[in-house]
């Protein structure tokens, strides 16, 4: 089922790829966001069934914006040239995707999410 997604990352190039590689694996991008002012507005505010999340966005740390979504209930997981090292500690275990990465690996970490979420709610999205 396609799922409508959030996407905080400060790269615009990154940002743009990502926003492809989401688009080609059947989902669409509904709100995005280069640095953490707009991304905790859209995390409070916009709607959607998942994020996808850089860990440094400008230097800020993304842990704001992912308490923000958190609170909300909804699922998120991050996207990080830094791999699992950089997670906020509040974080720790939420899953991790290393940059640069494969559709592949977006993709099967997008389907985890939703599985979880599906499996959490008993139902589809």
């Amino acid at each position: 089922m396609p799922a409508s997604i959030l996407l905080v990352e400060d790269e615009a190039l990154i940002r743009m790829m990502l926003v492809e590689m989401i688009e080609e694996a059947g989902h669409s991008v509904v709100a995005e966001a280069g640095d953490v002012k707009k991304g905790a507005a859209l995390a409070t505010n916009a709607e959607f069934d998942l994020a996808i999340l850089d860990i440094n966005v400008g230097g800020d740390t993304i842990e704001p914006i992912a308490s923000a979504i958190a609170i909300r209930g909804k699922p998120f997981f991050f996207v990080s040239g830094y791999g699992s090292s950089g997670v906020p500690h509040a974080f720790r275990g939420t899953q991790v995707v290393r940059k640069p990465c494969l559709l592949s690996e977006l993709q099967s970490a997008i389907e985890t999410t939703l599985s979880q979420l599906r499996s959490n709610n008993l139902g589809p999205i």
